[in-house]
């Protein structure tokens, strides 16, 4: 059983409460303890109990926690009532100077058996398997593994952009939504122009609001702009992923520095290969269709 912590979250909805009508419908006193509504926490016995956001509870909630989590029962509305519980209680909060909001009371931490600290993905692959395994994307769309990595590299930028408020962080449904998006826009060309739906890096740009929509910027970030600043995330995420693949980018270098220009359609990507044809090293040797197994 869940349970979402808010401040207007109460005592009785946890543990129970007399209950008035249920005791005039019996022809009972308030006494009587046949009168007793329990909360979500009694229902739960001989099950697990959690409690997200516990920081949210307000301090008298999070003191009514007290005997369960040290005797193992529960008492109502002080009257003697002890009602031995069988249950695993499990909290979530998040670090204190992320949310700013509420605390946990210093007795009730004393009184939870261990804490488990989680951490963001600590490489591309990691999350790359995350994000793949929560994210939904439409069956026959194909995401090239490149891409794969440069929607998780927008993310381990971000959180090391200095116009990103650090303190608020940057989470991994960045990376999961801006997957999906990918995912999506890639399908829309597909449906509009024909051809196989294959994902491309103009996709990320696509992207941008699950990237903006997810991101608390410092002052300097403020003032440039959140689309500016995803630009600028995205430019540098491809440049933390296409290094891997080792690609001889001299030719490609020279060819654009001679004034010549490469404009790709926007349909089928067997065209957008054909388009890259008179450029040379542009068209083998990297991250393309058929390679590294993903297209």
């Amino acid at each position: 059983m869940e349970k979402l912590a808010t401040p207007d979250t109460t005592v009785a909805d946890l543990l129970g409460d007399m209950d008035p009508i249920k005791a005039a419908r019996r022809g009972t006193g308030m006494a009587d303890l046949e009168s007793i509504h329990y909360g979500l926490l009694p229902r739960a016995n001989r099950g697990i109990f959690a409690v997200n956001e516990l920081a949210d509870l307000a301090p008298k909630v999070q003191v009514a926690l007290f005997n369960i989590l040290e005797e193992g029962d529960v008492q109502i509305r002080g009257y003697p009532l002890r009602l031995p519980l069988d249950v695993w209680l499990v909290f979530t909060a998040n670090p204190q100077d992320y949310t700013a909001r509420g605390r946990i009371v210093t007795p009730l931490k004393d009184r939870i058996g261990s804490e488990i600290r989680t951490h963001y993905p600590r490489s591309l692959e990691e999350g790359a398997r995350i994000s793949a395994q929560e994210a939904y994307v439409p069956e026959g769309v194909l995401v090239p593994e490149w891409v794969r990595l440069s929607v998780e590299a927008v993310a381990f930028v971000a959180r090391e952009d200095r116009r990103v408020d650090q303190t608020a962080g940057v989470s991994q449904r960045l990376a999961i939504s801006l997957l999906e998006v990918v995912a999506a826009s890639a399908e829309r060309r597909a449906l509009l122009h024909g051809g196989r739906p294959v994902a491309r890096p103009l996709d990320l740009y696509q992207g941008l609001p699950a990237i903006t929509g997810k991101l608390e910027l410092e002052y300097e970030g403020e003032l440039q702009g959140a689309e500016r600043v995803a630009r600028e995330i995205v430019q540098r995420a491809f440049g933390l992923v296409l290094p891997r693949y080792r690609l001889r980018t001299e030719p490609i270098v020279a060819h654009f520095e001679e004034g010549n220009l490469l404009t790709l359609p926007e349909g089928d990507v067997e065209e957008a290969l054909k388009a890259m044809a008179g450029v040379p090293g542009a068209s083998g040797g990297g991250p393309g269709p058929g390679r590294g197994g993903s297209p």
